[in-house]
């Protein structure tokens, strides 16, 4: 997409579903070694928005922008910006031991708020994994495997298709994306009622037993420090109220504009067979602002009501049980 449709840096108006929005430096270079421009970006989440949107609605959300292009200053942005249209929509939350006792998060449910966002050079979108008006209860667990500097793609692969194998073992149907930077999250969509404690604890059960199994590929140490760089780090502690995830379909903020993107476990199976490649491999970079609207229409969206299916954790608690 680079070169296409580049305007002026005089303002220009957009209408996306009926909503007649200013954008502004579209042709400014957010990406410098591969030429991507801002209204690169705003094009991509205009064409991507029917499959992000779905993930975004009803959830605060945390803005990681960068005016200057992704070599200079960013910054994350959770409270409401100021000038921030009256259409775009918000929820106060209590948010108790912070800077503030109360924050007012942007809540992105279309696809103007996310051109919007998008002319403000926000490049990644993270999210909280429950909604509103339930803040209280996720609607996921997320696995999130994180490798070290020196881990391969295969190693990745075969931890995540064990925990793939795991969770289906007791009844659990897992769903898998890349980052967007080095690692994959294995999420299992969750029936309504559970709370943040129960699917922590659930997802601490999970990655012991996880890392039991697959010993010196995997480690628990939560400084990064003392981790083993060839191994990958499990992370169940990203579970909890207010903590977030990037965001399907955002971008990142690194060279070639990967994406975060919904796979197949067919191509994590593909992964495993890579020898010797260091994550992020060329298989991740696949994944860009530039391809990923392709992929969406031609596999469409792999995380979408087909594939999301909502689960109970008893059943899977007392077959784990009985089976580890």
């Amino acid at each position: 997409m680079p070169g296409e449709q580049l305007m002026a840096s005089a303002r220009v108006e957009r209408r996306v579903e009926g909503r007649t929005l200013s954008l502004s430096n579209l042709d400014k270079t957010l990406w410098p070694r591969d030429g991507y421009t801002k209204g690169d970006l705003i094009d991509y989440y205009e064409r991507v928005a029917e499959y992000a949107v779905p993930y975004l609605k009803q959830r605060p959300l945390t803005l990681q922008r960068y005016p200057d292009g992704i070599d200079n200053q960013t910054f994350f942005e959770k409270q409401l910006p100021r000038g921030t249209p009256d259409w775009v929509d918000r929820v106060t939350v209590a948010t108790p031991g912070g800077r503030r006792s109360q924050t007012t998060f942007i809540v992105c449910n279309g696809a103007p708020t996310l051109v919007w966002l998008a002319n403000m050079a926000t490049v990644v979108l993270h999210i909280w994994t429950s909604r509103m008006p339930a803040l209280e209860e996720p609607d996921f667990v997320i696995f999130d495997l994180d490798p070290g500097e020196k881990c391969t793609l295969k190693t990745l692969a075969t931890v995540a298709l064990r925990f793939r194998d795991l969770l289906e073992s007791i009844g659990l149907v897992p769903l898998v994306k890349t980052t967007g930077g080095f690692g994959v999250h294995v999420i299992v969509p969750l029936a309504s009622g559970y709370s943040y404690d129960t699917a922590k604890v659930f997802a601490e059960i999970v990655a012991r037993h996880a890392a039991e199994e697959l010993g010196e590929l995997t480690t628990l140490q939560r400084a990064i420090a003392k981790r083993p760089q060839a191994a990958v780090y499990l992370d169940w502690v990203q579970v909890g109220q207010g903590k977030t995830i990037v965001a399907p379909y955002s971008v990142r903020a690194r060279d070639g504009a990967p994406v975060s993107t919904p796979l197949h476990w067919s191509e994590v199976e593909g992964f495993a067979r890579r020898r010797g490649a260091i994550v992020p491999a060329d298989e991740f970079a696949k994944f860009t602002l530039a391809t990923t609207p392709r992929r969406l229409g031609r596999e469409g969206d792999l995380w979408g009501p087909k594939y999301w299916k909502k689960q109970r954790l008893e059943p899977a608690i007392g077959k784990a049980k009985r089976l580890w």
